[in-house]
């Protein structure tokens, strides 16, 4: 039945693009991809746009997958750990706009390095059950999934989304929306990966912390054969 999740994967992904470009062609400026909230405010922001709310509601559900796998599967707690803190630091800085406006100024930025501190003490504390987790369940469909979200959002955004690349490009047509717009689709589509990675690695982890345990012998043994049949 996996094929099942993905064709869901595949059609979510479709339809959530397709309302987005459907609320713009409606009714163009509906994505608030460049709004000015006051007279003092000279960039404009992004931060009230559907699509911003989106990646903040795939960050939470994240968040949550991960909290019930390290919760119901012990053997995956420390992976389940890592990415869920990643989950909730990302989370606060796609909400570093609110916190600035309504709290304190920069109050995100310590946030962050208090979650990435903590995040960072668990790994190391637990960096032996870490590396058996990674190799009870590598190779992971989820981890991969999770892998290439992480390439999209830590390569690709900031490269594509740089501003000079795009003053170049455009020159004197240059419009700082266009260069937002694109950087936060393709943002989006980084989380979207990563929510499809998050639930395909909760079901692989279930699946792992259910398995009936099997001798050190057999597991060798099949681990040989994998090996031997992986080579060209």
């Amino acid at each position: 039945m996996v094929w099942i999740r993905y064709i869901v994967y595949f059609a979510s992904i479709v339809a959530v693009t397709w309302a987005l470009m459907q609320m713009e062609l409606a009714s163009p400026g509906s994505l608030k991809l460049h709004i000015l909230v006051d007279d003092a405010d000279i960039l404009g922001t992004s931060e009230y746009s559907p699509i911003e709310i989106i990646q903040a509601i795939i960050l939470g559900s994240c968040g949550v997958i991960m909290a019930w796998v390290a919760r119901f599967c012990p053997s995956q707690r420390p992976i389940a750990f890592l990415f869920g803190g990643m989950a909730l630091i990302f989370l606060i800085r796609e909400l570093d706009y609110f916190f600035d406006r309504f709290l304190v100024d920069n109050l995100w930025q310590a946030l962050v390095v208090i979650a990435a501190a903590l995040v960072m003490a668990y790994i190391y504390r637990h960096r032996l059950r870490l590396r058996i987790a990674l190799a009870r369940i590598w190779p992971s469909p989820g981890l991969t999934f999770l892998f290439c979200g992480a390439v999209i959002l830590f390569a690709i955004v900031w490269l594509v989304g740089h501003e000079r690349l795009w003053m170049s490009i455009l020159g004197d047509d240059y419009r700082r929306v266009i260069k937002i717009a694109v950087e936060e689709f393709i943002e989006l589509i980084g989380y979207l990966l990563w929510m499809v990675g998050t639930i395909e690695y909760a079901f692989q982890a279930r699946a792992v912390a259910y398995r009936a345990p099997q001798p050190a012998a057999r597991r060798r043994r099949e681990k040989r054969r994998q090996d031997s049949t992986g080579r060209f």
